[in-house]
């Protein structure tokens, strides 16, 4: 395997531990209006996630970061092209950072309901357009020959890219709602496993949809064993969810997403960008990546920082492990 094979599977799992953690966290975001009935509520909701969102954004920063330095080609017409969505998606979690920080600075309702808003939305938003990016990440998009996107916005709002959209939102906050049941107890826990229930039911049939359209347009043999793993996870986590077995089935939800995203990445190998003008124009892990001096030099510095990251982070939830609840908030925090 040549090394710029090995950084295309190193890439794809960097996406997907960041939809693994973001998942979640994503998900809870939304729930904050879904599922909170009261401003104590919705504090519970903030304070199941707030120890760790900030670390499962940098899964984000070093997807991104690894792909510039690894594939600059393909960093290049993918920011390029998918300019706008991505800038949309920039903006939400920089004002989503700051609605968690700040919701809680002033006590007066208008304020930290607006901010709880904003936290909606930002949560909502992303989750749905990281779909659209990868769906048509997968499917394929104008690129000519010099490698450089030519079609527009309105290209990438095509039926495949919006449900990929719908599965990711639906997806999310499915692994949300198993995440929020785990974490919380008393009433607001029961009504998480119900509502993870529906959402649940309504991801198992858009996922289904989306990945046989992916896999009879672009997969193989491979791309159809992660298929078949994810449906099988996600009915896991749905009996899970039904019996009561929260931790198991927030395990399952996590191997839904890993299998989900793996199988659009197998489907989509050896290509990081195919273009739909011309087979020949497609970006690939060959002619879109560094050279192999700078593939060397990364590989030796992955292998050093990755898993020091991995045992700070997997530190982090350990410590902040226990369930928490309405009476863990103190009534001036909460209001």
């Amino acid at each position: 395997m040549e090394l710029h094979d090995v950084w295309f599977v190193l890439i794809a799992v960097l996406w997907i531990g960041y939809f693994f953690l973001e998942g979640f966290d994503f998900g809870v975001g939304i729930l904050t209006k879904l599922l909170a009935r009261d401003r104590t509520e919705r504090r519970v909701l903030i304070n199941t996630i707030g120890p760790v969102w900030d670390g499962n954004e940098v899964w984000l920063i070093t997807a991104g970061g690894a792909t510039f330095a690894a594939f600059p080609e393909w960093y290049a017409t993918l920011f390029s092209g998918f300019y706008l969505p991505l800038l949309i998606i920039l903006l939400c979690l920089i004002v989503r950072g700051v609605a968690f920080e700040y919701r809680a600075k002033r006590p007066e309702e208008s304020w930290q309901r607006n901010w709880e808003t904003a936290t909606f939305w930002t949560s909502l938003i992303p989750a749905f357009l990281w779909g659209v990016a990868f769906a048509n990440i997968v499917r394929g998009v104008k690129i000519d020959k010099h490698f450089e996107y030519v079609g527009n916005v309105w290209d990438l709002l095509n039926p495949f890219a919006l449900l990929g959209g719908l599965v990711t939102l639906t997806l999310f906050t499915f692994h949300g709602a198993v995440f929020t049941a785990l974490k919380t107890v008393g009433d607001i826990r029961e009504r998480a496993r119900k509502l993870a229930l529906v959402v649940g039911l309504l991801t198992a049939v858009l996922a289904l949809a989306f990945l046989i359209w992916a896999q009879v347009d672009h997969g193989d043999g491979k791309s159809l064993v992660a298929l078949i793993v994810a449906v099988v996870a996600l009915v896991a986590a749905l009996v899970a969810n039904q019996v009561g077995r929260e931790g198991w089935a927030f395990a399952f939800s996590g191997v839904t997403v890993v299998a989900a995203v793996a199988m659009l990445f197998l489907a989509l190998f050896p290509n990081v960008m195919p273009s739909t003008l011309n087979a020949d124009w497609s970006l690939t892990v060959a002619n879109a990546s560094s050279s192999p001096y700078t593939l060397k030099i990364m590989t030796w510095c992955a292998g050093i920082a990755t898993p020091i990251i991995l045992l700070y982070q997997g530190w982090t939830y350990w410590v902040f492990r226990k369930r928490i609840g309405t009476h863990h908030i103190a009534a001036d925090a909460a209001h």
